[in-house]
């Protein structure tokens, strides 16, 4: 910061600084402006599109066809081109709108100016702001704490210390921590790319990589044919020379030419470009989909994980219920002057949650109150407590039941457990105002802890709205095999109760503090018991630990900052609109409208991506193997390569490609199952060998008929292009109204293509004579029918590995 500023303005701990001090830190640059992304950047679009290893090898191929002037046979270069540009049209539209919902409800920092809090944007924040934290909050800026209350800051995502940090005058707050209890003010220190999280920018980013068994597998497929291209593209090379009269001759005649556009057209056949554009363009619309159901996917990747679901935990306030708690009444139990009066205090606290708000109405603050000392809420302890100057005397505390006076509140022989049991039986939320004579002293607010001996002087009780749309949701998660925990801070019985309500079939409640610390039984006990109450932060967070250990996908949603760290652990964390910006900050999923009833489709879309992607990875496979088996062989066998590679185009075109584009996206309720790759291989790679046995032995023959080596290529591209169509008729069943519309078109595509002349003369397709259509209709035959067997097969290895999986999940 220049000298002559800092000299220039007064520092004001209690009011922040004027309107002056922030103009001539904007002009200064000295604001929080920092661009992150909230999506794929723009040149990590492009670059997972266009600058690939094999859109390399594709790029090398198509110029060595266009410097040897056979331009007609580079056609699988302009095929790879759209495939680039597709993909990136496709996630830049996904991008723009999931920036777009980003931008809209991108989180607030809270700042106190000439002695009034404002609520800005993070980027507007400026060097030496004065930052209001209260429970909820992120961190916009590095700051130094100025005044604490019980402050509490929550530094895991960027120190990865799990446990919250209390925090004193003097201490540091660092950018993109949450603040979890208490409040504060806090002198920002550092700003913009300054800031401790910004320094770390590329880790840091909103878009990461979630864990992706369609990515991971397809990666690894990439992999094995990377490494296969080199020494199989040798293999042809030397086959398709040898085939030319031998190296020397080929090259001093000039028929090393044809060789190489063989070697080529084998070459470029192995590689499955559009399998990782179809993944892509599935994702990114996946995205997109979602976003006009108004949930912001924060990850692409995240739409295939919720297909993966197997369990997922909600938090019953602002899940279930709408979230807009209402008082209902409040019992007395003993005769204490100045209670009422004590809770309007709690309703008109600058800090007070939405429950305490509540008691604004039906107590309103008539007097202000002067807290000498008191202890905030927090969500661990479930309770927070007050002493005035002036007032009520003594220490009044107000919290859950149980949290204040133990199995007291749950016994139902006494006045107060008698109480709380009969009102949260009734899916009442409540909780107590006690008291004790002694008012709080400084190593009680340093310890968190009220005077010993209160006395329970009302007990409130609170209403919830239970969503509409919450019953309908948990019964299709209930039809579709997916686990649902209910997760929440109240009371055991209360839960039970708006669990009940919304059709699950449960008694009572399980009160968390009586889990165990051993994560195994803890684990067990999940799997027996539905509803959880009194479940503190921590425990959140350990439940959705001990199920993953257990082989589950745990999907997390809530509202809260409670609930911030077990999204965070989850494997896809959900968070609601309405809650705090840091529970948004970590979740893969955001409902922006906050309604429940989105989640069947949320992860409905996640299903239909990756049962898709299942059904196009076979496709894209078989023909990978294919490919890779006829370069072996024909290497091998030291035979001439069957096809030109504009004879490939039309079979990678009209068989595979343009299909896929429109199978990718079609709907599909398909269960996920673990073990995509496998699945895909188990068919892909029987099917694949069927074929390149069966081209195998039609060119023999066809070259022992004495066959023209171009109309040996057309009934090579026929046989093709017949068993390549009916392998994707075999993998679109069930065959709807649009499966046969897209399997028709291409049919008619193909006809056409060996039917027209002009098109004949352009992909060198002649006549293959009378016992040339006799030897390729037996070859489809025989083909069609070995595709049929590996299909039934693969069939009974699914169902296998489902019954396997079933057990294996029951033991």
């Amino acid at each position: 910061m220049d000298q002559a500023i800092a000299d220039s303005i007064e520092f004001d701990d209690a009011r922040g600084l004027s309107a002056a001090a922030v103009g001539e830190r904007v002009a200064s640059g000295q604001t929080n402006a920092f661009t992150a992304d909230s999506s794929r950047s723009a040149w990590n679009i492009v670059r997972s599109n266009v600058f690939t290893l094999f859109n390399g090898i594709v790029g090398a191929c198509f110029l060595v066809l266009l410097l040897l002037g056979r331009w007609q046979d580079a056609l699988f270069g302009v095929a790879a081109l759209s495939n680039a540009v597709i993909g990136c049209v496709q996630e830049f539209r996904a991008k723009a709108a999931l920036d777009r919902l980003a931008l809209l409800n991108a989180p607030r920092a809270r700042v106190r100016r000439d002695g009034v809090d404002v609520e800005i944007a993070p980027s507007e924040v400026v060097r030496d702001d004065l930052l209001v934290l209260r429970a909820g909050d992120q961190v916009s800026a590095d700051a130094v704490v100025v005044d604490s209350g019980a402050l509490q800051i929550d530094e895991s995502m960027l120190t990865g210390e799990s446990d919250a940090v209390d925090k004193r005058p003097g201490d540091e707050a660092l950018s993109g921590s949450i603040v979890v209890a208490g409040e504060g003010t806090a002198r920002v220190v550092r700003v913009g790319a300054e800031s401790y999280a910004n320094a770390f920018a590329t880790e840091a980013k909103r878009f990461q990589l979630v864990s992706s068994e369609l990515r991971t597998s397809i990666d690894r497929v990439l992999r094995w044919v990377g490494w296969g291209v080199g020494p199989i593209g040798l293999l042809v090379l030397n086959a398709q020379m040898m085939v030319a009269g031998g190296w020397v001759q080929a090259w001093q005649q000039g028929t090393w030419s044809q060789a190489v556009v063989n070697t080529i057209a084998s070459l470029t056949a192995m590689i499955p470009l559009g399998l990782v554009l179809m993944t892509s363009i599935a994702f990114a619309v996946g995205a997109a989909r979602l976003a006009g159901q108004k949930v912001l996917v924060n990850e692409l990747p995240a739409v295939e994980g919720l297909a993966r679901v197997d369990v997922i935990c909600l938090d019953k306030t602002g899940t279930l219920t709408a979230g807009e708690i209402r008082f209902d009444a409040a019992l007395p139990l003993a005769e204490r002057a100045g209670w009422q009066q004590t809770l309007g205090w709690y309703g008109a606290a600058p800090d007070a949650n939405a429950t305490a708000q509540c008691l604004r109405e039906p107590f309103p603050a008539e007097a202000p109150l002067d807290a000498s000392r008191r202890i905030p809420f927090s969500s661990a302890r479930k309770w927070s407590a007050v002493s005035f100057a002036a007032g009520p005397s003594g220490t009044w505390v107000l919290g859950a039941p149980e949290m204040v006076f133990g199995d007291v509140a749950g016994d139902a022989g006494t006045e107060l457990g008698a109480a709380v049991t009969r009102l949260a039986s009734s899916g009442r939320r409540t909780l107590v105002l006690a008291h004790t004579d002694a008012p709080l002293d400084d190593a009680d607010v340093e310890a968190e802890r009220f005077p010993a001996a209160p006395v329970a002087v009302a007990v409130l009780t609170f209403v919830e709205a239970v969503r509409p749309d919450a019953a309908e949701a948990l019964a299709y998660f209930r039809d579709q095999g997916v686990g649902v925990r209910v997760i929440s801070g109240d009371n055991p019985r209360t839960v039970a109760a708006i669990a009940r309500e919304v059709g699950l079939e449960v008694d009572e409640g399980y009160d968390a503090r009586r889990l165990p610390d051993d994560d195994v039984e803890l684990g067990e006990i999940l799997e027996q018991h539905t509803v959880f109450g009194r479940v503190t932060p921590d425990q959140k967070r350990r439940m959705v630990t001990a199920l993953q250990a257990r082989g589950h996908v745990v999907a997390m949603t809530g509202d809260g900052v409670n609930d911030a760290l077990a999204i965070k652990t989850a494997d896809i964390g959900i968070a609601m609109n309405s809650g705090a910006a840091a529970t948004k900050a970590v979740a893969r999923l955001v409902l922006l409208d906050g309604r429940f009833s989105h989640l069947p489709s949320v992860v409905a879309e996640g299903r239909q991506v990756i049962a898709n992607i299942e059904r196009v990875s076979m496709l894209f496979l078989t023909k990978t193997v294919y490919a890779t088996g006829l370069a072996v062989l024909f290497g091998a066998l030291v035979m001439e390569f069957p096809f030109l590679p504009r004879q490939l185009s039309i079979t990678d075109g009209l068989t595979i490609g343009i299909p896929a584009f429109f199978l990718a996206l079609l709907p599909n309720t398909q269960r996920y199952v673990p073990g995509f790759l496998k699945r895909s291989l188990s068919f892909a790679i029987p099917a694949g060998i069927v074929i390149a046995i069966a081209l195998t032995v039609y060119t023999r023959f066809a070259l022992g008929m004495g066959l023209s080596v171009e109309q040996l290529r057309t009934g090579a591209t026929i046989i093709l292009a017949i068993v390549a169509i009916w392998v994707l008729t075999v993998l679109s069943r069930p065959v709807t109204r649009v499966k046969v519309l897209v399997i028709g078109a291409m049919f008619i595509a193909l006809t056409a293509i060996f039917t027209v002349p002009a098109l004949g003369d352009f992909f060198q397709l002649r006549d293959p004579g009378e016992d040339g259509a006799v030897l390729i209709t037996m070859i489809v035959v025989v083909a069609i029918a070995a595709i049929e067997a590996v299909r039934f097969a693969h069939r009974r290895f699914v169902r296998r590995l489902l019954r396997a999986d079933a057990e294996g999940s029951r033991r």
